[in-house]
């Protein structure tokens, strides 16, 4: 399955578990609060300030 830009953190995760050590790679450290849970890729990486193509190269390394 492929990781997209409109999938939650949440969804990532839970579809993809090896993702969290890429998401804090990336920045992302607090992948496991409830509010990241329903946010989307697209959002996240808008919020970190990353370029939502390179992480999701990497996601879907």
């Amino acid at each position: 399955m492929s990781i997209t830009r409109d999938m939650t953190i949440g969804e990532v995760v839970r579809t993809k578990p090896e993702s969290a050590e890429t998401l804090m790679s990336f920045g992302m450290g607090c992948i496991g609060c409830p509010s990241s849970q329903g946010e989307t890729l697209e959002q996240a990486a808008m919020v970190h300030g990353l370029d939502l193509d390179d992480l999701l190269v990497a996601l879907n390394k």
